[in-house]
């Protein structure tokens, strides 16, 4: 079973590409992030033309999240913990599979910046509600996939420049701590399980010819439970998305399970 992910920064602006990788790299599913509008306006009758079934979780003009799958599956929308987080960040499917189910979530976490706003406190509150969910999750014992983009840089060689991070709320010690918490419940960072070298990354800021000069950061992460890790296959950044025209500042990161 094939899985990816891809912050596609506004599905609208980028649905070209999104057509083209799915018919290219053709995913069994795929999580989207940031498409950047309301239930209604997504592409769906593109995307369902190529055999999907499509679930969102969108809002007007920013955040919103997807889960595009070759098969029918069900879905809840929104992380649990905070009635009054209207922002759309979370969505989870159940997949069926010929041995079982995938369950699947489409993570978009806050950026976060800067620190000393009212945006950093959110961005840690989500991350202790996705730990507490995660939990209860995980308890399920089944293949678990946490998919998305996560605002996180896990350790200095996942950035070109780490020292250009250290007070960005993506890099802080207490961010990174947060997600070691969250990994330490059992979960797998998928790349990192497949290798260990720098220079992998899935952003590069639109800013100051980053893509030209591969000052990225690893920031779109895949988080197996151990039932979905020792099914794990490969792993592939497919790097190439990030070079094409008006493309998003993000490119897909996919997995192999074997299933």
């Amino acid at each position: 079973m094939r899985i990816a992910t891809w912050n596609v920064n506004s599905v609208r602006q980028r649905i070209g590409h999104l057509l083209d990788y799915l018919k290219d790299v053709a995913p069994d599913a795929l999580c989207l992030q940031e498409i950047k509008c309301v239930d209604g306006q997504f592409p769906r009758a593109e995307v369902e033309a190529l055999g999907y079934n499509v679930e969102t979780h969108g809002q007007k003009g920013f955040n919103g999240v997807a889960i595009l799958s070759k098969r029918p599956f069900e879905v809840a929308r929104g992380l649990p913990g905070d009635d009054a987080d209207v922002q759309s960040r979370y969505i989870e499917g159940v997949i069926p599979t010929d041995t079982g189910v995938v369950r699947l979530a489409s993570v978009y976490l806050p950026n976060g910046n800067p620190p000393d706003s009212e945006k950093y406190p959110y961005k840690l509150a989500f991350l202790d509600r996705l730990i507490r969910h995660t939990r209860k999750l995980l308890a399920y014992e089944e293949p678990l996939v946490l998919a998305g983009d996560f605002n996180v840089i896990p350790e200095p060689k996942d950035a070109a420049h780490p020292e250009q991070w250290t007070s960005d709320a993506l890099f802080l010690p207490q961010t990174r701590e947060k997600f070691r918490e969250l990994t330490a419940l059992g979960l797998t960072d998928a790349l990192r399980a497949t290798r260990d070298a720098p220079g992998l990354y899935t952003f590069w800021d639109y800013q100051a010819g980053a893509w030209q000069k591969n000052n990225g950061i690893r920031i779109d992460h895949l988080l197996l439970s151990p039932q979905a890790a020792d099914r794990l296959r490969s792993v592939e950044i497919d790097k190439g998305m990030r070079g094409r025209d008006k493309a998003s500042d993000h490119t897909p990161i996919r997995i192999e399970l074997a299933l």
